[in-house]
């Protein structure tokens, strides 16, 4: 068995491992989570990481993307982030407490899975690059002692085979690591249930959280489809995965040509309580750390969410 690398600081492993204790207890009583999780990676203008988390608006940053893999050919593309600072920030944000993950896939067309072995072989290359697997010759991109908490899937593109394999795959990693945390999947989906490429995926049930993109879509984004669009669809993934926490995906300012970012005052007094009123809520993910670092959004979310 290969020895493993160092996962997290001993203040992130009991806060880390007090969040899994209260998702692994199933659907949890109804209310704010303070949960809040943002996208990071697609912008260099968007800061640092270590400024990201030093923001104090989230507890989750999901690093994007793993642009590449399935066919040999494995890349991480960050817009232009020095990979050099990212590994010191990785682990600053781990020492506050902040969970970090890598989401894979993306709005690129370089990633797919042809065949089960390939998902078997992206899932050994993401535990020896960045899950905390160690062997002889194995690339780390963050450096050689950092790690992140999980895996997301981001999966817009390509067709929708053998994401369950991946998924099985990964978690079957978690028999070698001896720490309570384990490797967190989570998923970034679109609003319309079902999502097709991620549909077989969500249901090996080995996804923790699901963040539900309320944007892009105007049959379920707050500013088209109102109040009544947002539910009907989040009342479909509850019912569907009522053991998960289910996020309220935003977008944290308007983009030329979209009317999606949802109004502070219809935020609070209307959306939030709404999904809210659910078992299966578990927070906000917002799109992205740079549109958020020029409105400020999660300064507000952080509050109510």
């Amino acid at each position: 068995m290969a020895s493993q690398r160092r996962r997290s600081s001993g203040a992130a492993v009991l806060l880390l491992s007090l969040l899994v204790f209260v998702q692994s207890a199933g659907a949890i009583p109804q209310g704010m989570r303070q949960n809040v999780a943002v996208f990071w990676g697609r912008n260099k203008d968007e800061g640092s990481l270590r400024e990201a988390c030093d923001t104090g608006y989230y507890n989750i940053v999901i690093i994007s993307f793993f642009s590449v893999f399935g066919h040999g050919k494995y890349w991480l593309d960050l817009s232009g982030h020095d990979l050099r600072d990212v590994g010191a920030d990785i682990r600053h944000c781990q020492s506050k407490g902040v969970y970090m993950l890598l989401s894979i896939g993306g709005d690129g067309d370089q990633y797919s899975l042809p065949s089960s072995q390939s998902a078997a072989d992206v899932a050994e290359n993401l535990y020896y690059s960045v899950l905390g697997g160690d062997r002889p010759g194995a690339f780390h991109p963050f450096g050689d002692d950092t790690i992140v908490n999980g895996v997301d899937f981001f999966i817009d593109n390509g067709p929708a085979d053998h994401y369950d394999d991946l998924a099985n795959r990964i978690n079957d990693y978690n028999q070698k690591i001896r720490d309570p945390i384990g490797i967190m999947l989570t998923a970034t989906t679109r609003c319309s249930y079902p999502d097709a490429r991620m549909k077989k995926a969500l249901d090996t049930k080995l996804f923790r959280r699901i963040h539900v993109r309320f944007y892009d879509d105007p049959s379920c984004s707050y500013n088209h489809a109102g109040l009544a669009g947002v539910m009907a669809q989040w009342n479909k993934w509850s019912a569907r995965y009522p053991d998960g926490q289910i996020f309220l995906g935003l977008v944290a300012a308007n983009v030329t040509g979209k009317n999606d970012m949802v109004g502070v005052g219809e935020l609070h007094g209307k959306l939030l309580p709404a999904v809210q009123n659910t078992d299966t809520y578990g927070g906000v993910m917002l799109w992205n750390r740079y549109y958020d670092s020029l409105t400020h959004y999660g300064r507000y979310v952080k509050n109510w969410a």
